[in-house]
């Protein structure tokens, strides 16, 4: 199907060095990555955790619109975000939890059918089966 690529370069050591990602294949993006970023305020800079939310968010957004076709709904409108977040782990960094939230518009839908179709489509989320060994919650309703 599709392969995506994305590239970082870096510079000098782990809380001194900077780094700069670039995303390959959509040659639409560049950004700047720290250490001290990743684990403090942003201020202006990204992080992997920030870029799964994003991938995570993405995702099922366009998955629940798929798995709400296939059970013959359209939605008028879908918002999903992400909540990444990273702990000291190990002597180093894991990624302890994503929290996602979910509201939909969707016309002949009750809450409960919603609930598993929700469900659903996050447990087949491509994103979500990569973070299989994270907890991952969701707080899905209609909007």
């Amino acid at each position: 199907m599709a392969t995506r690529d994305a590239t970082t370069q870096w510079t000098g050591g782990l809380n001194s060095g900077t780094g700069t990602l670039t995303l390959d294949s959509s040659n639409s993006a560049q950004f700047t990555v720290t250490f001290p970023r990743r684990t403090g305020e942003p201020e202006g800079t990204t992080s992997p955790e920030e870029l799964i939310a994003a991938a995570q968010a993405s995702c099922l957004a366009m998955n629940l619109a798929g798995t709400l076709e296939k059970e013959g709904l359209t939605p008028n409108s879908i918002d999903s975000s992400a909540s990444v977040t990273v702990e000291p782990s190990d002597g180093g960094l894991a990624i302890s939890t994503v929290a996602i939230t979910l509201r939909a518009s969707v016309d002949g839908i009750d809450d409960e059918r919603f609930d598993t179709i929700a469900q659903k489509a996050k447990d087949t989320c491509p994103v979500s089966r990569a973070l299989a060994g994270t907890t991952i919650t969701m707080d899905a309703s209609l909007a």
